[in-house]
């Protein structure tokens, strides 16, 4: 018998088949199928907000970060935030109460009455004839007033008793609005919807509804070259609708029309406008002192953190 002969069998070596160039690998179709979740997740809790009309506000304070929700409604729909428990506990105002009711109950005491009494009827025919077309014109202009005043859409803030509500997260946040506690929100016709409803995921601000309060006195202090229009508006828009919702009038004043902080505000739009009205704002904004907005953003800072109620 021959030697067997030795058959040579190549096997080929096949490379790794590599996915067609029209196809996505894996990894990015997971990639896009998150992306598209994510899309219709903060598509739903946007129009949760929009069909509910009340907003979810993310503001940072020195203190922290946290959580609320803001909503507008014509004023003669609201019932304003009840301060008198937070101004009791504030002894500078408590100190100007009490120096006020003293100043009425000042009373003026004539020992002759019967001079008393001709002074009061002299006074009484003498004023009928005045007051009858004036009373008639006050009211008249007054009920106008009112009218407008109660059709104007104000802020109106997850607040209680003057204290402005901030969690630090969104769960924290979404379990108080299913707790039924007190609040000056749950007065809209929304609120026990929201509750049923609201879920940590919703709990999204937009960009336009994120505030940084806490970096304002510092970008201020570091003088006009690095001053950010957007923080500041955006922080002078935020104080406002807290300065009327939470009733705090001196906050009010100082950003009230023709304040120096009013004028800073005017100056930055003006240059974010851009055009012949952003070189005027410009010029104005030099004229503006540093120091000056500095201190007087701090003393609004200041006065919003001390009526915060920080809940975890």
């Amino acid at each position: 018998m021959g030697n067997p002969k030795h058959t040579e069998v190549s096997v080929a070596r096949q490379s790794p088949q590599r996915p067609d160039a029209d196809e996505p690998e894996l990894d990015d179709v997971d990639d896009t199928a998150e992306s598209d979740t994510a899309t219709v997740s903060a598509e739903a809790a946007r129009a949760l907000w929009d069909e509910l009309r009340i907003d979810p506000v993310e503001i940072a304070l020195p203190a922290g970060t946290g959580y609320t929700l803001r909503a507008y409604r014509p004023a003669r729909e609201l019932t304003p935030t009840d301060v008198a428990e937070r101004d009791q506990d504030d002894p500078f105002l408590a100190r100007r109460q009490v120096v006020e009711e003293d100043e009425d109950d000042e009373t003026v005491v004539i020992l002759d009455e019967e001079v008393a009494q001709e002074f009061a009827e002299s006074d009484e025919e003498d004023g009928k004839a005045r007051r009858g077309k004036a009373d008639d014109e006050d009211a008249e202009a007054a009920a106008e007033d009112e009218d407008e005043a109660g059709d104007e859409e104000v802020p109106v803030f997850l607040s209680h008793r003057g204290k402005l509500l901030l969690f630090k997260t969104p769960e924290s946040l979404v379990s108080f609005i299913r707790s039924g506690a007190p609040n000056d929100l749950s007065q809209l016709d929304s609120w026990s919807e929201l509750s049923e409803r609201v879920e940590p995921a919703d709990i999204a601000p937009l960009d336009e509804d994120i505030y940084e309060l806490d970096l304002v006195v510092e970008n201020l202090r570091g003088g006009h070259d690095t001053w950010d229009p957007t923080l500041l508006i955006e922080a002078g828009e935020v104080a406002r609708d807290l300065a009327y919702a939470l009733r705090l009038p001196a906050v009010l004043d100082m950003l009230s029309a023709g304040s120096s902080l009013d004028d800073l505000d005017e100056a930055l739009r003006a240059t974010v406008d851009g055009g012949v009205g952003g070189f005027f704002g410009r010029r104005r904004l030099k004229k503006i002192g540093a120091q000056t907005a500095s201190l007087g953003w701090r003393t609004i800072v200041g006065k919003i953190s001390a009526v915060v109620d920080w809940r975890d």
